[in-house]
């Protein structure tokens, strides 16, 4: 099946603040997997610091993903036989698995690290339920 390339979901437009002088210093220290979850707010502020080639290839990967749902939708419309449907969704399926890896990946080996490191040996159990829930 063809892929439908899907357009980039504009980015809400929000004032740019000054990073604080810890999330600076936290921000000069990512490492090639791209994840540094940031902690300095509390749990209910907690974000990550994608390197911009991490972004970007998790983008580009995601808009591959968004035009084959509209292919899938599109066949669908069209009646399209259900074991080519099915097949493409297991593709659909298998690219986000790739995604959700890949950010996994990064997350165990900055952001898990990380807070152990600090003493915030609870982000294990975080870390357990995530995984459970990608493996369902």
């Amino acid at each position: 099946m063809a892929e439908i390339s899907g357009s980039p979901s504009q980015k809400e437009q929000q004032p740019e603040q000054q990073p604080e002088p810890q999330m600076e210093q936290h921000m000069e220290q990512q490492t090639e997997h791209g994840c540094h979850c940031g902690t300095e707010h509390g749990q209910s502020g907690r974000h990550s610091h994608h390197s911009e080639e991490m972004k970007g290839r998790l983008v580009a990967r995601l808009n591959r993903i968004e035009g084959q749902i509209r292919g899938i939708k599109g066949m669908i419309e069209k009646d399209t036989y259900c074991d080519d449907v099915l097949n493409q969704i297991a593709a659909v399926q298998s690219a986000l698995n790739s995604v959700g890896r890949l950010l996994l990946e990064g997350h165990m080996k900055s952001c898990i690290v990380e807070r152990i490191q600090t003493g915030e040996t609870e982000v294990v159990d975080e870390l357990l339920i995530t995984i459970n829930k990608l493996m369902k």
